[in-house]
């Protein structure tokens, strides 16, 4: 898909992959709009990145208020024609803490963002997508949209304390093929990104000890962190290379984390 002039929807687009993601599509032409929980931090980010780009608050997890957003959006910008899905959080924790089983609602918060956020984002923009190809009275074959999921390493070899963090990743990419071959007859490609360490804002932010955990592993090749613009460089492509589609791609220098460290 060529996105120039394209809607792109970027969440969690207000710092990190996101943000990096958010800078990239809006320099090959497309006209972003960013969603993130921080009314200051996403007005602050589409005045940074420019290009037109818009800023709205939202909270992924709020099923009315996100349809009503994409409606404005719809309105305001036009149909969705790209989704990339960054919002997420990382609370570790294991499920007994000294002694006690931990509480479900810290369980649940992350799954809420991290999963149903990402399929409540992505159920309002599929119609805008179907529509927007239907309206123009493209042919079948044309291409009406792409989504990309962010997932992670941790769906596939979470370490120890990350029952939720990876149950709501393992999510995220175990999505992806059923959703493309649900919308392949109308021209929708959906995608998955599993990165590995990357330096962002939530990483950093971790506790002193999660965070030394997160970056004692250190891939084969380059042997550093990942940065944020090496995703954003990987969403470019998946976007362009219309045979891509139904997969989840790590992007983690080759990567494999420990039980523990």
């Amino acid at each position: 898909m060529n996105v120039h002039d394209r809607v792109a929807v970027v969440t969690g687009g207000a710092s990190g992959l996101g943000y990096a993601s958010a800078a990239a599509l809006a320099a090959a032409g497309a006209r972003v709009v960013i969603l993130d929980r921080d009314a200051q931090a996403v007005a602050a980010a589409a005045r940074s990145l420019g290009h037109g780009v818009q800023g709205h608050q939202a909270d992924v997890t709020q099923d009315a208020a996100v349809e009503q957003l994409f409606a404005q959006l719809h309105d305001t910008v036009g149909a969705v024609s790209v989704l990339v899905n960054c919002a997420g959080i990382a609370e570790p924790g294991n499920v007994v803490r000294q002694g006690r089983a931990m509480p479900l609602a810290a369980f649940e918060h992350v799954v809420a963002v991290n999963l149903l956020g990402t399929i409540n984002c992505i159920r309002c923009a599929v119609p805008q997508m179907i529509n927007a190809r239907s309206d123009a009275g493209l042919p079948a074959g044309t291409e009406a949209g792409v989504i990309i999921n962010t997932a992670s390493i941790a769906a596939f070899d979470g370490q120890m304390g990350q029952a939720a963090y990876a149950a709501s990743k393992g999510g995220a990419a175990g999505m992806v093929l059923p959703l493309a071959r649900e919308l392949g007859n109308y021209g929708i490609r959906v995608l998955g990104i599993a990165p590995g360490v990357f330096e962002t804002p939530m990483t950093l932010g971790l506790p002193q000890r999660s965070r030394e955990v997160v970056f004692a592993a250190v891939p084969p090749f380059p042997q550093r962190p990942g940065q944020p613009q090496e995703f954003a460089q990987l969403v470019l492509s998946m976007v362009a290379n219309p045979m891509l589609n139904g997969e989840v791609v790590r992007l983690d220098g080759g990567l494999r984390m420990p039980a523990r460290v």
